[in-house]
């Protein structure tokens, strides 16, 4: 209702200077509503998606870079399979509650900025309610009305002082509330990605005995785990799917040969 009442008071003062808004036509209802009305889909879960692009990335490429150079490193060491799999899995499980931590305490720390800045925001708006009605005229100016023609938005704003707080924190300082239980699912989504991810390079040598041929076979399902990886993040963030494969994929084969030529080259 807040919004129609801002639009309506807008499209008077228009209307009076001979200015002509299409959007608000929209909401007066000054147009035929089409037999088939329109729907966008937006993909909303952006958060979750990052979570899995930070942990499933690294999960790919760290252990894959790991068990690689010490594959080249351990030419000719007694029990280098056995040396390999334990690292791994010793660095899978360090790395799974680094990466869960940095998420939990990444999620906190956006909850208490917000929770300060929200506060911040209440208490200017009952302190200097006429320098923040400034800044929010300063908004809607930047997307073309005039002081004139902002004038009754920012006055419907200030008679319901939370919902112009929420429109300050948005708008003014691009800020948006988090979720209660961020912290916590931001932890258990990369960590559990990082898990995911960290197997897929390690399991060759923990299902076979040599690792000249497990490094073979790592190496392809990782880089087809990547290309699959790439493509998919692609999707869901709107870049090109078969850029994002390729670009994944030759991301993580060079830590990973750089690793291996690191490790050789120190082994002798």
């Amino acid at each position: 209702m807040l919004l129609l009442d801002c639009l309506e008071s807008s499209a008077i003062i228009a209307r009076n200077s001979r200015i002509s808004f299409r959007f608000e036509l929209l909401w007066l209802g000054d147009f035929h509503m089409p037999q088939t009305p329109h729907t966008e889909r937006h993909f909303t879960a952006s958060e979750v998606v990052r979570d899995i692009v930070i942990g499933m990335s690294d999960g790919l490429t760290v252990p894959f870079a790991l068990a690689a150079g010490l594959t080249g490193g351990l030419v000719g060491t007694e029990n280098q399979n056995t040396i390999i799999v334990t690292a791994g899995l010793a660095e899978i499980a360090a790395g799974t509650i680094a990466m869960g931590l940095g998420g939990y305490l990444a999620g906190k720390s956006d909850a208490e900025h917000y929770a300060k800045e929200r506060e911040r925001e209440k208490r200017e708006v009952a302190e200097i309610p006429h320098e923040e009605m400034r800044e929010v005229s300063e908004v809607f100016q930047e997307y073309g009305l005039t002081e004139e023609e902002t004038r009754p938005i920012v006055e419907a704003l200030r008679r319901q002082p939370k919902k112009w707080i929420d429109f300050m924190m948005r708008f003014e300082l691009g800020l948006e509330k988090p979720e209660p239980k961020r912290a916590m699912t931001s932890a258990l989504t990369i960590g559990g990605a990082y898990a995911a991810g960290g197997f897929v390079p390690l399991a060759p040598y923990m299902l076979t005995g040599d690792p000249s041929r497990a490094l073979f076979i790592s190496i392809g399902l990782t880089l087809l785990a990547l290309l699959i990886f790439g493509f998919v993040k692609g999707r869901f963030t709107g870049m090109r799917p078969m850029r994002s494969a390729l670009q994944t994929a030759l991301i993580g084969s060079a830590a990973a040969g750089a690793a291996y030529m690191i490790a050789r080259a120190i082994g002798g």
